[in-house]
């Protein structure tokens, strides 16, 4: 049995499997959220219940949150009956959620004054990643509290990477996302132009993954499109927030970043247009809508 006695709260998507992968390395893991069914599941498992994050504090060395958006993070952390109200000597906040930077930096001040040392730890690899423990984590804090939680840490992810002070991890994410995004677009582009330039979609695909084009994207999205599944994965709702949150840091440091730009106008579409709860692939349907023109399934 792992000696560390470790908290979750958010119980989503990506909380639920990781947590989960938590208690089966055997760790004692205590757990919360808003939806009870799911405390309920992991609780069937052999985890602990609690009633608020002041309590996961109070039973835990290491608590864990994985929420949707910066506001909820703050109010689980810094909120009435939060993690901080359960502060106590040798308490570690560890975030996997991707929220601001500057949230992070407040994050890790406030818990600094009453003792609790913080790390913004978000992940990467999606809902796949979360179910085998293979996610990439992203880390900001002091180097000692990484290593003092490295061994729950290796449980849920293959590649831990210490990015630097405060924030840095989630500044990294943000840079992910950068990235991610790009790639979806550019994605269903080559997707719908293929398809109307009269080339079969699916074999393009294949010729072009073994070259320079070659991405965890072009690997993972396609057949699932082509499928006509575009079922999350990861949430557009998710990827608009996250293009957000690096729009609005972009802002504070005077950071031009034009083709980011355009991702969040066109994921801000999508999910206006009632696409938010697809996976982050369905940005093709805004393609699909410029061209007049729908993906063919295989």
């Amino acid at each position: 049995m792992n000696r560390l006695r470790l908290g979750y709260i958010g119980l989503g998507l990506m909380g639920k499997p990781m947590a989960l992968n938590l208690l089966n390395a055997g760790f004692p893991l205590v757990v919360h959220n808003r939806s009870r069914q799911k405390v309920e599941e992991l609780a069937a498992l052999g985890a602990g219940a609690a009633e608020s994050p002041r309590e996961v504090a109070e039973r835990s060395d290491v608590v864990f949150t994985n929420l949707p958006d910066t506001p909820d993070v703050l109010a689980v952390a810094l909120g009435e009956n939060g993690v901080i109200t359960g502060a106590h000597p040798g308490l570690i906040f560890v975030d996997h959620s991707t929220i601001k930077p500057a949230a992070s930096r407040e994050i890790y001040r406030r818990m600094a004054e009453v003792g609790v040392q913080s790390l913004d730890a978000p992940v990467s690899g999606g809902d796949i990643g979360a179910q085998q423990g293979t996610l990439s984590i992203m880390v900001g804090g002091d180097a000692d509290a990484l290593e003092k939680v490295m061994p729950a840490l290796t449980a849920v992810g293959k590649t831990i990477t210490h990015v630097g002070g405060p924030g840095a991890g989630q500044v990294a994410k943000a840079c992910n996302q950068i990235m991610v995004a790009a790639q979806m677009v550019a994605m269903g582009e080559l997707l719908i132009f293929a398809q109307k330039a009269g080339a079969d979609p699916e074999k393009v695909v294949s010729a072009i993954r073994g070259g320079a084009a070659q991405c965890w994207t072009l690997d993972v999205k396609p057949q699932r499109l082509l499928a006509g599944n575009r079922a999350p994965g990861f949430r557009s709702s998710l990827q608009s927030k996250d293009l957000n949150i690096v729009m609005e840091t972009a802002r504070e440091y005077g950071i031009s970043l034009p083709s980011a730009g355009l991702a969040a106008q066109l994921y801000a579409a999508l999910c206006a247009n009632g696409g938010g709860d697809l996976d982050n692939s369905a940005i093709i349907g805004v393609i699909e809508a410029l061209n007049n023109t729908e993906l063919r399934h295989l």
